[in-house]
Formats: structure tokens, sequence, C-alpha cells
């Protein structure tokens, strides 16, 4: 694994600092720490590959002007078995180098020998850590927030995995607290409804599928007189989850005390809810290395444990029967309930113990969550009560991510076909291929708002973004095989040297770049900069193409060169796209 760009990098630093050396010694430069410099890759390529401002941040240790000593540091650059080529110097003082032909070469061949692997790291040095996203309710089917938490959370872990750590995905199920009471309450009421007289009528009228959506708009309360209360779920799926239970075991619960009735209708649609979550997000091609369930920290009475060790600690206090964490000595505005006088936890404790069990029981180095952004105030609680635990809560990172608007012929979409409701992950697949549905999510930065065009989602155009990738790789294949189909032979070795078209060189650069990339992405913990360089490796890709030929190249030396310049553009693309979990077509 290399990163050509990096070492560059580096090479020009220890270039730089050599010559500088030589310059203190000979008696023209001050003998005095040298003040950090900066080489950075330019925006506008005719300045350089690389360029140095160490002539400007020097200028007042040398006591001269910066262009002054940018000349003397470049009468003693030796570029000698360097990957530059020269060097100029510019404006007031900066210093540009430029890249010599061989080391355009050499990203081309270094794709060819890393293969699958390139763009690989070693950033991250193997430290573990725990992606926690999507976490969706167990109590009702996925929404299109958990459809982009989804394509976040599974691409960010991929790109920590190819930056080097060691990355492990887990849904948190919450299948204790109050979501399952309020659950439980709603199951129960719509079980009684079947159960009563008016509920057999409607069962015996509609027992054909066609039937079902008028059963259940009956059932909810406009066509039978039924009122529901507003602290429980009024969704289809609780309709549907009575009436299956309803159908294999009839009115046997009806009898029972209101507290067995929900338990066994909770024991039975909850794992059924949970199994969908499964298969639902299988089919977005999200697979878990682990499901960590919300009640096995009630059962190991993990959240006791918890407030006991703030109140031991002197980090909790009891007042007016109830048990709160002081967190004003944690910088918040006022302090918080930890357990209620009635001896209920409140919603945070379990979290806590759940993060406790992340940081210190199983010692990850780094967790990070993927949530929404109305999460922003539930954060800095979370890492107060960490610190006060002796957690570093610097160890936990969240990514806040805004909502996403749906769009369909220029309109907001409110109501999907099937239920009336909001669209749900499965609704949205029903839709649009899960392609379109992982690349779009992660188009932009996960705090940033963006609109999700669904007629551009299946657009099979250069206007749909994932189309337009998966084309440049498919017309590569098209390329490699149609010269086949010629009996050109397909190179194993070129002189990668003859590659110095500026639509070349640049589509190479470019190539060259995936490894820091990949850095940035699991740095920042931003897979939207994996979207972006894609889709920029095919702009630049179509334009080599269409402008440079490579069946008809002057010589058949250039077109083998240019025939292995397409292939590893093709590798590049598979890689990214790999790590995207995205599809790479052959043909389209």
């Amino acid at each position: 694994m290399s990163d050509l760009i990096k070492s560059a990098s580096l090479q020009l630093r220890e270039i730089i600092i050599v010559a500088i050396g030589k310059l203190v010694a000979e008696g023209k430069a001050p003998a005095e720490p040298l003040p950090d410099f900066t080489v950075e890759i330019p925006a506008d390529k005719s300045h350089g590959d690389f360029a140095a401002n160490t002539a400007m941040v020097c200028a007042r240790v040398f006591r001269m002007p910066p262009r002054k000593i940018a000349e003397l540091i470049c009468e003693k650059i030796d570029l000698t078995n360097s990957v530059f080529e020269r060097y100029e110097i510019a404006g007031a003082g900066f210093m540009n180098f430029f890249l010599n032909k061989k080391w355009f070469a050499d990203v081309v061949e270094n794709v060819f020998a890393e293969k699958e692997n390139y763009g690989r790291t070693d950033y991250g040095k193997g430290k573990r850590v725990l992606v926690e996203f999507v976490s969706a309710n167990p109590t009702g089917p996925m929404h299109i927030g958990n459809a982009r938490g989804g394509a976040i959370g599974d691409c960010l872990a991929s790109v920590l995995d190819w930056a080097g750590y060691h990355a492990e995905r887990e849904f948190y199920v919450n299948d204790a607290g109050n979501q399952i009471e309020k659950f439980g309450k709603s199951l129960d009421l719509r079980y009684m409804q079947l159960c009563s007289d008016k509920g057999m009528t409607a069962i015996q009228k509609y027992t054909d599928n066609d039937g079902l959506f008028q059963y259940i708009y009956d059932l909810s309360g406009e066509g039978m007189d039924f009122e529901m209360p507003e602290d429980v779920y009024l969704g289809m799926d609780i309709i549907e989850h009575a009436k299956n239970y309803f159908d294999e075991y009839g009115a046997v619960l009806s009898g029972q005390a209101e507290s067995d009735r929900r338990k066994a209708l909770v024991d039975y649609a909850l794992p059924i809810n949970i199994a969908g979550l499964e298969r639902d997000l299988k089919k977005y091609r999200i697979v878990y290395d682990n499901w960590f369930r919300e009640s096995t920290v009630h059962e190991k009475n993990e959240t006791k444990k918890i407030v006991d060790k703030l109140l031991e600690s002197g980090k909790a206090y009891e007042q007016d029967g109830a048990v709160w964490f002081k967190a004003t000595e944690y910088g918040m505005d006022k302090d918080f309930v930890l357990r209620r006088s009635n001896g209920l936890y409140t919603y945070i404790v379990p979290d806590i113990a759940y993060h406790y069990d992340k940081l210190v029981t199983r010692n990850f180095d780094k967790a990070i969550n993927v949530l929404g952004a109305d999460h922003h105030g539930y954060v800095p609680r979370l890492k107060a009560a960490l610190t006060a635990l002796d957690v570093d809560a610097s160890k936990l990172d969240v990514v806040l991510m805004q909502m996403v608007r749906l769009v369909r012929n220029g309109e907001t979409v409110k109501l999907s076909k099937r239920s009336g409701k909001a669209i749900t992950l499965v609704t949205l697949l029903d839709e649009i291929p899960i392609d379109a549905a992982r690349f779009y999510f992660n188009l932009r930065e996960a705090n940033s708002q963006f609109e999700f065009d669904l007629d551009l989602a299946v657009e099979k155009s250069s206007q749909n973004p994932v189309f337009y990738v998966q084309y440049a790789h498919a017309r590569i294949c098209s390329l490699i095989r149609n010269l086949s189909a010629e009996g050109i032979e397909i190179p194993e070795n070129a002189d990668l040297t003859l590659l110095e078209n500026e639509r070349e060189i640049e589509l190479i650069r470019h190539i060259a770049s995936l490894p820091h990339e990949i850095e940035l992405s699991a740095k920042f913990y931003d897979p939207a900069k994996l979207t972006k360089y894609a889709i920029d490796l095919a702009t630049l890709f179509h334009r080599f193409y269409d402008s440079c030929s490579v069946k008809n190249a002057e010589t058949k030396e250039l077109m083998n060169a240019r025939i292995m310049l397409c292939i590893a553009v093709r590798q590049t693309l598979r890689n990214v796209l790999a790590i995207l979990k995205i599809e790479q077509p052959e043909k389209m």
C-alpha cells in the first residue's frame, strides 16, 4: 500500500530542509529553528505539482525578503534521484516544483501492482473503531432518515477499513423502555378491537387482499367508531401484527390481564420487526457485525451500576427522591435527572451504560455514532456523563445528519402510494435502484441538507451522477472488449512515460490522489468525498477518451500506454465503487 503523492510531498520537504542546512553550514542562513512550512498541491497546476511556502514563513528568521530566501534555497536544491524534474520561483517567493515523467508512470504501475487494494492506507494503524448507525426504533418500519443514515454509516465503516482501521458496524436495538411500552399498548388496543363484535364483522367482510386497505381504513376509527389515544402508534404495521396474531391464535388473549396480553403481543411482534429490519438492511447491502440489544443492559443491571458509580463518586446527588447528575460541573446549563422518584431511569441512562460498554468493557479506541440532527443537545449530556465516569469522552465522535427532501416532478414528496404515510426505506427501494440510493445519500456531507430527485435517480443519462460514473466503467470495459475482438493484444507492460498529454497527466494525477482522499474521508468522517472523487474521475476519463484516441494513437507504443491507463482508471473506479458498495457494470 503506497501513496505516491504523500511520498513525493515528504521527499520534497526533505529536499528543502537539506538545502537550508547547506545554507546554514555556509553561514548564509541563521542557525535557528526552522519555522513549520507547508508543502501542498496548488489548485492551478500551471503553478506546479507541488508548492512550498518555506521562503514566506522564514522571512522573519532569515531577516530578508521571501523572494531572496527562495533564490538562496533554490541555489542549493538538488533534485538528483528525486521524483521532481524542475522548480521555479513565483511571485513574492513561492517555490513551485514539477514532477518528472517517471512519477506519473509509477502511478499507473502502482494501480496494476495493488489492483483491488489500490487506495488502501495504514493511516488508522489498526485502531478498533465501532460505527453505530441506523439503530431504528424496532416498533415500526425504517423511514427516509434511516435510509440516509444507513448509506452514510455503512460507507463510513468501509472508508475507515480502507484507511487502515479495524472497523465494526453495530445496530443498537431499542428493545426496552418507553417505546416498547407504547408498542405493547398499541398492539393490545388493535388486538382487542379485532376481538370485538365490530372487529369480527370487519374481518368477515374484508377477507380478500383487495379489501385489506378498506378494512384498515375502517379499523382506524373512521368507520368503526374506535377511538385511539394519542400516546400510541397508529401505523398500518401495528394493525397487521394484531391481525396476524388474531388469525393465528384467535381471541385467546382477550380474557387475560392487560399486562399479560401486552407482553404476549410484544413477544410475538418484536422479533418479526427486528428480523424485518435485518432483512431490509441486507437488501440495502448493509450487514452488521453486532446487533446489541438494550435489554441486555437492563438484564445485567448496568443502569443501576452506572447511577451507583456516579453517586459514590459524588458526581450525582439525590433530591426529592430522584437522582440528579451534576451536569453543571461539566459545562452544561443545568443538572439532569438520571433516576426519577418512582425508581424508573430516564432514557439517557441506558445510553450511558451502552457507551460505557463500548469504550470500557469492549475497549474500542473510538466509537462513532451517526445520528439525526435532532440529537445535537443529547450529545453533550452523554459526553459529560462519560467524563464523570472517568471515560475519555473524546473517544466518542458523533456525525449529525440532516434530513433529506425527496422531490418528484419538482415538488416535495410527502406521501407514499402504499400507506399514505412518510416514505420508508422499503418503499424507496421499490422506486429507485439500490445503487442510486447509496450514491445519492452520500453526495453531500452528512450535516448538509439536500434534495433527492427521485426522477433523476432512475434516469439513464449523464445528468444522473451514479449512472455517469458507472457508464465510465462500462465504457472502458467495452473498449477492451472491442480491441480484443479486433485482434489487438491487451498489453501487460508499456512505456508509460509516453503519457504526457495534458488530459493524460490530469487523469493520472487524479488516480494518484485516491489514497489521500480515502484518508481525508476517514479523518473527517465524510464518505461524500469519495462520491465526488468518483464523479471527477469519470469526468476526467471522458475528457481524456474524447480527445486522446486509444485505438488510433500515433504509435503502437502510445496505444499500449493508453490502454494500460484506461485499465488503471477502470480498476480505480472499481475500488471506489466497491467502498460505496455500488455495482460496477461492464455493459450499460
